[in-house]
């Protein structure tokens, strides 16, 4: 899972070419501070590249500290989507409910981190990231009391939907917090960091959920995370404000009220011209607009939408695998995730492989077009081509060593590869999308989480029934062939995507 936040963030992270005036001058020069008497007005921005209130001039270890809290609270929010499948034995023994309605836990919380996006982001841009953060924490704590007490099956289902709401603001603006932090060239290292914790975190969930639920009572899941979002509750609290057009803000607001002088900045009037509900509406519209318009936004978001949905739907299918076939007990079902956690690590530290490989492509085309060449999106892509067949390899690798008489680290091994691809692929998609679309960019991504979380909440409610009426090997083989329907994607949007992109409105070069 992940957000538009971190999405956002993963293009410029891995992007050199942007523009490196990334600290621009305050526009007040010395000629205009002996007009202060006057009564004119002045924008204002960073006082050059020392500005202690700029936040990319904190020092390393500030910086570093609110990485790590961000990228551990991403990690916090979507291991918790996972880490319930592990408590499903005594969950159905304790409510006496069906597997069928225990799975709605899971897909309610997916559900949940869907729609928070939408809200959350346009709600950033009008009060910063740090309130956010906050009555985002808060409540996520709030509901996770519900569903450590629960006594009724109803009341743990509505706890875990709006646990998922709560917690999404870590998916919608974290990214931002770190781009906020750095500029463009420095991006690589904690964007890379951040990205994996919000990958790892749904196969982390399972394996922590398996010691926990094989050793006590179920109750217990929901403890942990309690006091895991309690020490998160005092880390995000001294993290201080990082958008940037709300610190500008408040620095023309100081500056107003310590001269005679009208101060602003350009958020100031972007947001005067701008309403909150203008605002909910763009975010609520134009995703879906682009969605049911752009025929390559619409294809690219059904199939990291399906790869999405196919991650969730591995677990319900491990422990079905490997119970059934090779005898294995929870805290050693949760240990099978380890090959999907492993996929996901090796796959970030390729992230400066596949930099140099862009940077490479762009000096080719440079030497073939003239020094005037502006890199096109579609260089972007080589990660998901590459990825897109090693997913389609492993699920059938997958699918067709779940036999008993197969060793169990054949199939676990599998999804190392299926999980490196899968990382590879929205690496290359997503940052195909950002720099195809640039000025609906945000847009694209929202739309794009919101449908991968939509199939995410949906294929866990199918997964049993399907695995025990095809079988094992045969459903798992459906799975893969609908991968393979959408391999070609990458290659042909590479090759033909500068002409689809001519033909769209809202594409641009």
């Amino acid at each position: 899972m992940s957000s538009d936040g971190n999405e956002r963030g993963l293009k410029v992270a891995e992007s050199e070419s942007s523009d490196t005036n990334t600290s621009p001058p305050n526009i007040i020069r010395d000629e205009e501070k002996q007009q202060q008497e006057t009564g004119q007005s002045f924008l204002v921005g960073w006082d050059g590249d020392n500005d202690p209130l700029d936040p990319r001039t904190f020092s390393a270890a500030r910086k570093w500290f609110y990485v790590a809290v961000v990228a551990i609270g991403s990690l916090l929010v979507t291991a918790t989507s996972s880490l319930y499948t592990a408590c499903y034995e005594q969950i159905i023994r304790r409510f006496g409910c069906s597997q069928e309605i225990a799975n709605l836990g899971l897909s309610l919380y997916v559900l949940g981190t869907a729609l928070g996006p939408l809200l959350f982001s346009p709600f950033s841009e009008f009060y910063g990231r740090r309130p956010i953060y906050i009555t985002s924490i808060i409540f996520f704590l709030i509901w996770l009391i519900p569903c450590a007490v629960a006594q009724n099956i109803q009341t743990l289902l509505v706890a875990r939907f709006l646990n998922g709401l709560s917690g999404s603001a870590f998916l919608a603006v974290a990214g931002g917090t770190i781009v906020d932090l750095f500029i463009p060239q420095q991006l690589l290292l904690p964007m890379t960091i951040f990205t994996g914790t919000a990958f790892i975190g749904p196969v982390a969930g399972p394996l922590i959920g398996g010691f926990i639920n094989s050793f006590t009572n179920w109750r217990w899941s929901f403890y942990v995370l309690l006091i895991w979002t309690g020490v998160m509750l005092v880390c995000i609290l001294l993290v201080p404000e990082t958008y940037h057009p709300i610190l500008l803000s408040k620095k023309a607001a100081a500056l107003r009220k310590s001269t005679n002088n009208e101060y602003y900045s350009a958020s100031d009037a972007a947001r005067a011209s701008k309403s909150l509900s203008q605002a909910l509406v763009t975010s609520l519209y134009v995703p879906f607009q682009l969605l049911f318009l752009d025929p390559m936004i619409l294809a690219l978001s059904t199939y990291t939408s399906l790869l999405q949905g196919i991650l969730y739907l591995f677990f319900g299918a491990f422990p079905l695998v490997f119970a059934n076939n090779h005898d294995f007990n929870l805290w050693q079902i949760g240990l099978t995730f380890l090959g999907l956690l492993i996929g996901n690590v090796i796959a970030c530290l390729f992230n400066p492989y596949w930099h140099k490989n862009w940077m490479g492509l762009i000096s080719k085309m440079k030497a073939k077009h003239g020094a005037e060449y502006k890199p096109e999106p579609e260089l972007r892509l080589p990660p998901a081509m590459a990825g897109s067949a090693m997913v389609t390899v492993s699920l059938f690798w997958f699918a067709w060593t779940t036999y008993p008489s197969v060793h169990w680290i054949v199939p676990i091994i599998a999804t190392i590869f299926f999980s490196t691809g899968l990382f590879f692929v929205f690496q290359g998609l997503w940052t195909f999308l950002m720099a195809a679309y640039p000025k609906y960019a945000a847009s694209a991504m929202a739309v794009n989480t919101t449908t991968r979380c939509l199939f995410a909440a949906a294929f866990p409610l199918f997964t049993v029934q399907m695995l025990d009426n095809l079988g094992y090997q045969w459903a798992l083989s459906l799975i893969a062939f609908l991968t393979l329907a959408m391999l070609p994607f990458p290659y042909i949007f590479f090759r033909y995507g500068k002409n689809l992109r001519a033909r769209s409105k809202f594409s641009s070069e």
